[in-house]
C-alpha cells in the first residue's frame, strides 16, 4: 500500500477522536454545563465501575486462549519497555530544563506511562472498519484489536498504580503539600483507571489510610526508611481496580475450557449473561472521550506556569524519540523471533511508543494535591499535537507491519 492510502486510513481515527473530545469539552462550559464537575463525576463512576470492567473483561474473554496467551505476554512486557524509557528521557529533561522539585514528578509521569488503554480501544477498531485497512477481515480484525487493547489497559492499570504514584509521590515536596494539605478524610480510595481520567474521583467510605503520611518529608527524594513505610501503607487496592478485576475474570473465563463454554457461543447456556456484560461494555468508549475532552477543558483556563522548554521536551519524549525508539525495540524482537508476523499485533506494539500521557496521571495529582494545574496544561498541549503525530506514526506503522 501507498504511505497516502496509509496516511488517509489513519486520519479517520484522529478525526473521531477529535469530535467526541470537542463534543466533551462543549458540553462542560459553563454555557451548557451538561458535563459539570457533578454530571462529570456521576459519568466517571458509571465508566470506572460498570463500562469499563464490562468493556475489558468480554473482550478478554472473547478473544484470550491458551493458544494465543504466549502472544499476549510481550505486550506487557512492550509496555514496560515504554516506561522505563520514558522515565529516563523524563529524568534527563527535569535536569536540563531545571523543573521545579514539585513539578518533577508530573513530569516524569507523562514522559513515562501513555495512554495504552482507551485511544488503543478507539484508534485501532477505526482503522479495522476502513475498507483501505491493511489487517484484513474487518471482524477479526476488530476482535483481537480490543483485546490487545483490554489487555494493554489491565497492564497499564497496574504500571500507573504502582511504578508512576510512587514516582510523584516520592517528588511531592514539603512546599506543595504545606499549600495544598490533603485532608485524609476527602479521599477516595479508588482513582479512575478504566477511564483514564477523572475531574473528581470515585467516592467510596473507606477512605481511612488511602494515602501514606505526608508530614515531615524534606524536599528532596525520600529517605530509605521513609521509602520503606510508604511501600508498607501503599495499599492493594489501588491496584486491584474494577478494570484490573474484570481482566482477571475475563481470563479464567477465557482460558479455562468449561467456563468459556458455558458462557461464550451460540449455544452457550449462560451466554445471556456474557451478552449482557458485552453489551454493557460499548458505552465505555464515547464516555470516556467525553470525559477526557471535558478534563482537557480544564487546561485552557489554567493559570499555573508551565515552562515552554518543558513542555516541548514532553512532546518531543512522547511523540518523536519513544516512537522512533520503539520500532527499533520492535523490529529487533521481530528479528529474534520473539514477536509474530501478524500485522497489527506489530502494529499495537509500535502505536504503543506513540500515544500521549495517561490521562490517570491527572488523577493522581489531584489525589496528591501536586501541580493539578500545570498537569492540566500539559495535558491540553500533548493531546492537542498528538493528532497530528498519532496520524503520522500510525500511517509510518502501517506502511513498516506491511
Amino acid at each position: 500500500m501507498q504511505l497516502l492510502s496509509l496516511f488517509l486510513v489513519a486520519v479517520m481515527p484522529t478525526i473521531k477522536l477529535l469530535l467526541i473530545s470537542a463534543t466533551g469539552a462543549f458540553l462542560a462550559t459553563k454555557r451548557i454545563d451538561l458535563l459539570g464537575p457533578t454530571a462529570r463525576n456521576h459519568l466517571n463512576n458509571l465508566v470506572f465501575y460498570v463500562f469499563g470492567p464490562a468493556l475489558v473483561g468480554s473482550s478478554l474473554a472473547k478473544t484470550v486462549t491458551i493458544e494465543n496467551l504466549a502472544t499476549l505476554w510481550f505486550i506487557g512486557v512492550n509496555m514496560l519497555f515504554t516506561i522505563i524509557i520514558g522515565s529516563i528521557l523524563g529524568w534527563i529533561l527535569v535536569k536540563i530544563t531545571r523543573t521545579p522539585q514539585r513539578l518533577q514528578g508530573p513530569v516524569l509521569g507523562c514522559c513515562a506511562a501513555g495512554n495504552l488503554g482507551n485511544l488503543l480501544l478507539i484508534i485501532i477498531p477505526s482503522l479495522c472498519e476502513e475498507k483501505s485497512s491493511p489487517f484484513g477481515d474487518s471482524t477479526v480484525c476488530s476482535t483481537y484489536g480490543e483485546s490487545y487493547a483490554a489487555f494493554s489497559m489491565a497492564v497499564l492499570a497496574v504500571y500507573v498504580w504502582t511504578y508512576v504514584y510512587f514516582v510523584i509521590r516520592l517528588y511531592s515536596t514539603r512546599e506543595a503539600k504545606g499549600t495544598n494539605n490533603v485532608n485524609e478524610n476527602e479521599l477516595p480510595v479508588l482513582p479512575n483507571k478504566s477511564g483514564e481520567s477523572s475531574d473528581i474521583l470515585p467516592q467510596t467510605n473507606d477512605t481511612e489510610a488511602a494515602l501514606p503520611s505526608t508530614e515531615d518529608e524534606g524536599p528532596q527524594i525520600a529517605s530509605y526508611e521513609k521509602v520503606k513505610e510508604r511501600v508498607k501503607s501503599f495499599k492493594l487496592q489501588m491496584v486491584l481496580a474494577p478494570a484490573t478485576i474484570a481482566a482477571i475474570v475475563g481470563f479464567v473465563i477465557g482460558l479455562i475450557s468449561p467456563f468459556r463454554k458455558a458462557m461464550i457461543g451460540k449455544s452457550a447456556p449462560l451466554r445471556v449473561v456474557f451478552n449482557s456484560t458485552d453489551f454493557m461494555g460499548q458505552p465505555a468508549i464515547p464516555c470516556i472521550i467525553l470525559i477526557v475532552g471535558a478534563n482537557l477543558l480544564k487546561g485552557l483556563k489554567g493559570s499555573g506556569k508551565v515552562g515552554v522548554s518543558v513542555i516541548i521536551g514532553i512532546i518531543a519524549i512522547r511523540f518523536v524519540l519513544l516512537p522512533i525508539l520503539g520500532v527499533l525495540i520492535v523490529k529487533a524482537a521481530i528479528h529474534v523471533e520473539i514477536v509474530k508476523s501478524d500485522p497489527l499485533y506489530q502494529f499495537t506494539l509500535m502505536l504503543s511508543y506513540a500515544v500521549p500521557p495517561a490521562m490517570n496521571i491527572g488523577t493522581i495529582t489531584q489525589l496528591l494535591k501536586v501541580g493539578e494545574t500545570e498537569t492540566s496544561v500539559i495535558m491540553l498541549w500533548t493531546y492537542g499535537v498528538s493528532t497530528i503525530f498519532l496520524t503520522l506514526w500510525s500511517a509510518c506503522f502501517m506502511w513498516l507491519v506491511t
